[in-house]
């Protein structure tokens, strides 16, 4: 199973905007550049991720992007659901499958399903910028001999 770039970019941009909580909303163009993403590629994530209610956008001169909440609310889970539609492993979970009453292997598609919901659901947006800030403190740390 891999996800699509939908979702860890999503994801990425989110961190980007919870770095800057609380400050101007972040356009379009400044978050492409700090993440090396396409801007049109951010246009259409966060088109998405405003769908959902996980950022609000601002008109005018000062316009841009912000969360639309805390980012302590905001799960990993969330902005993938957003993006990336529902955390399905395989097609029998989503869809009425009729071997589902003797399928021995579903039990395991759905513990595997449920096991990284779990992961992503306990994955704020918020521990991830923390752990961007400290990581970018880490790297300003540098000492010359």
């Amino acid at each position: 199973m891999r996800l699509s770039t939908k979702g860890r970019y999503a994801t990425r941009i989110m961190v980007y905007l919870a770095r800057n909580e609380g400050t101007v909303p972040s356009r379009k163009q400044e978050i492409a550049d700090s993440e090396g993403i396409s801007a049109d590629y951010v246009e259409q994530l966060l088109m998405k991720l405003k769908t959902a209610g996980l950022v609000v956008s601002h008109r005018g001169a000062k316009g841009g992007f912000t969360l639309g909440r805390s980012s302590s609310e905001i799960s990993v889970a969330d902005v993938l659901v957003a993006t990336e539609g529902p955390l399905a492993i395989v097609p029998c979970l989503d869809e009425n499958c009729e071997r589902s009453c003797s399928c021995v292997t579903q039990p395991v598609w759905q513990e595997a399903a449920d096991t990284l919901y779990g992961l992503f659901s306990g994955r704020t947006i918020a521990a991830l910028a923390d752990q961007a800030d400290q990581l970018e403190s880490a790297r300003t740390l540098t000492y010359h001999i």
